[in-house]
């Protein structure tokens, strides 16, 4: 097996969609020898940040000496980056290997029950992070929590980041539907952390955590203007991201008495801290500044507008935007359209894209005077407006991987962004909470 190959059998798992529920990892991560029961976790979930609260995290306990495990999703551009080691992508070789041993294990499943897609690489990655004698793994969810294939874990902590309306077809339509499946994370007398600020959210976390006895702390925007956050200037831009420092900072400092940490190293990793694709500055060859960020919901579209504001006050940037057509896309439009004179509609490469023309009227309602520009793709796009000092390109994590592959010049024939497509079915029946 190639490494293509192994992309290509990873391809072919989507075929079984992404089905809620933990029987199939269980059952795989038996056949591995149960390797998570030899690795320590933070478990991180919520609606917006988490990919960063997680980078946040690793940085701190990596700059504090730990061999970190970093499981994440999606990618932007290769699968690697989904398992990392003291952010070190895992090798084309070591995929290889795993794939080879997880495909061994698929025999032991009935057709009609494969294994998915996110199942499989979920133990790749527990099998990798054991073999390679991680002393930590910091493990994003996938989809949820409640019933997402990571939760076969018991971690060190369990970190809900916030709680916002998205993928409402499969985790429910209210806050408070949303917030159960995500508080499906905290386990029996395991702290909780969160930064979820709707009471609506917040009542769902602290009931399931006094139910399970798990002691909880909950992180504020006062938190953020404690030492060191106070005077500390992140790489991580924007007011959002000082919040989501806050939190992985009371992770860091609730869990001393486990996993010590100096406060030189928590400074070095806040400081050194890097997680491409949010609210990441590129600088152009010809001197024009791009803004990359995978917003693609309301609030983290909100969340960038006011980022760029505070950022850059005096400056209308030249939007670039393409969004999933199972998204808020109204919403999203509403948020990001006021900020430019000069909007790009753009389709994402994906079935699942809205067609940039239904962006228009959304884009118009929100900002009359804006000029709007359709374009075919997002190549196009990007050299119509080369010449722009600034540039924000958003409204899909899948858009802003296409985009960083197009602006690096490094396109191969192998398209590994396409492993990020995915269909949520239910396992025995509808899944808890699903919109109406």
């Amino acid at each position: 097996m190639t490494y293509p190959d192994a992309i290509r059998f990873l391809y072919d798992l989507q075929l079984h969609g992404t089905k809620l529920g933990l029987e199939n990892t269980r059952r795989l991560a038996e056949l591995a020898g149960h390797p998570h029961q030899r690795l320590r976790f933070i478990h991180v979930a919520g609606t917006n940040g988490k990919g960063s609260t997680c980078a946040l995290l690793e940085s701190m306990y990596r700059a504090a000496g730990l061999r970190v495990g970093l499981f994440t999703s999606p990618h932007l551009v290769s699968f690697r980056e989904r398992l990392q080691i003291n952010r070190q992508l895992i090798s084309e070789a070591d995929v290889v290997r795993l794939v080879e041993a997880l495909r061994r294990d698929l025999v032991h499943f009935p057709p009609d029950h494969a294994p998915t897609f996110f199942e499989v690489v979920t133990v790749m990655a527990l099998r990798h992070f054991a073999e390679q004698g991680c002393d930590l793994v910091v493990w994003e969810t996938g989809l949820g929590g409640r019933l997402d294939a990571t939760n076969i874990v018991t971690p060190l902590a369990s970190v809900i980041t916030n709680i916002a309306l998205d993928h409402q077809q499969w985790l429910g339509d209210t806050l408070a539907k949303i917030a159960a499946e995500k508080a499906g994370i905290i386990k029996p007398r395991v702290p909780v952390f969160t930064a979820a600020e709707a009471s609506e959210a917040l009542h769902v976390i602290r009931a399931a955590a006094a139910l399970l006895d798990a002691p909880l702390v909950e992180v504020t925007a006062a938190d953020t203007r404690r030492p060191p956050l106070d005077t500390l200037e992140l790489p991580l831009p924007g007011e959002h991201q000082r919040r989501n420092a806050a939190l992985a900072l009371a992770v860091v400092r609730g869990l001393a008495g486990v996993l010590p940490v100096s406060e030189a190293a928590i400074l070095t990793g806040l400081q050194t801290v890097s997680w491409p694709g949010r609210c990441q500055l590129v600088q152009r060859a010809g001197g024009g500044l791009d803004v990359l960020d995978g917003a693609h919901n309301a609030a983290g579209a909100q969340a960038l507008a006011a980022a760029l504001r505070q950022q850059f006050p005096d400056r209308s940037p030249t939007l670039i935007l393409g969004v999933m057509r199972d998204k808020d896309w109204p919403a999203i439009c509403r948020e990001l359209a006021p900020l430019a004179a000069h909007i790009f509609l753009v389709p994402v490469a994906s079935p699942r894209s809205a067609a940039p023309e239904e962006l228009v009227a959304a884009c118009a309602a929100a900002h009359p005077g804006a000029r709007l520009t359709v374009c075919h793709a997002l190549g196009e796009a990007l050299r119509l407006t080369e010449n722009e000092p600034l540039r924000v390109i958003t409204g899909s994590l899948y858009l802003v991987g296409e985009a960083f592959t197009l602006l690096s010049g490094s396109a191969s024939g192998l398209d590994e962004r396409a492993l990020n497509e995915w269909q949520a079915v239910p396992v025995h029946g509808p899944p808890p909470g699903p919109a109406r």
